[in-house]
């Protein structure tokens, strides 16, 4: 099974880079720069790389030279991380990169070889049990860190509330954790659920949020977010339709005019062998 079916735009990509930036835990960077020096150059694997956007936030935050290996599914999007490559790192040394098409739910020991750190970001959600357990077999297998940013936690938090927010919500929980042809997906269980499968292999693992804060300055992000998480929560739960139609118009007209907050949670996950 692959994950063929999930294909992310890279508008969406490049609409959320800001805020996927300000949002991941720099306390778990330099807890993995304190743990695991490295001598000479450091050689990253980014799984579901996207567009690249986890590069080029933590290729600066990490001193010496440095090797991406990026892989992806999406041949278009790895010529777009391709195109806008990491760094430079924080003491001004120069990133290269190799692109690999990629399925990460694939990947084995050996597609790891040499690794100083495997990285990815918003995906463990996306994976299911099994998708996962091989996946942390295989980063487990590389001996070395394992950085994951930005899974979702099932936190959604709207200023001002809504009579309607908590059922919405419920049912994106649901669609998150749903079942496909690949089983069912994790969602809001996928960190717990990692910390645990690393746990069993024998890493220490440290866990911290990572939540999106949208307000009047990422009322772009917050439009975007707000039509797919209702649009996935009527896909769940059809009955709600002639309910969230109105809701929906009135958050984005409150998204519009910047008078709308909103906290989405997610956790990211440190993983030291």
């Amino acid at each position: 099974m692959t994950i063929e079916a999930i294909r992310v735009s890279p508008s969406w990509l490049d609409v959320r880079e800001a805020a996927d930036g300000a949002a991941r835990a720099r306390e778990l960077v330099g807890q993995l720069r304190r743990c695991v020096p490295v001598e000479g150059r450091w050689s990253i694997h980014d799984l579901a790389c996207g567009s690249g956007s986890m590069g080029r936030w933590l290729g600066p935050l990490l001193p010496g030279p440095q090797r991406w290996v990026l892989h992806d599914r999406d041949a278009d999007l790895l010529a777009m991380a391709a195109a806008n490559v990491p760094g430079p790192a924080a003491d001004g040394a120069e990133a290269a990169i190799e692109t690999r098409v990629s399925d990460v739910t694939q990947l084995r020991p050996d597609d790891f070889a040499g690794a100083t750190l495997i990285t990815a970001s918003a995906l463990l959600d996306l994976l299911t049990w099994d998708e996962l357990t091989r996946l942390a077999h295989a980063c487990a297998g590389a001996r070395c860190p394992v950085l994951f940013a930005l899974s979702v936690s099932g936190r959604v938090q709207l200023l001002p509330a809504d009579p309607l927010d908590a059922r919405i919500a419920a049912a994106f929980d649901a669609h998150q954790r749903r079942m496909t042809p690949r089983g069912c997906l994790l969602g809001p269980d996928a960190v717990e659920a990692a910390a645990e499968a690393f746990r069993q292999l024998g890493a220490e693992v440290a866990v911290r949020p990572s939540p999106w804060r949208l307000g009047a300055t990422e009322s772009e992000l917050a439009v975007e977010w707000l039509t797919g998480w209702v649009d996935a929560a009527c896909e769940q739960e059809p009955e709600l339709a002639p309910a969230a139609d109105l809701y929906r118009r009135r958050r984005l007209r409150e998204a519009a005019a910047g008078t709308l907050a909103v906290t989405v949670g997610h956790a990211d996950l440190l993983v030291l062998p």
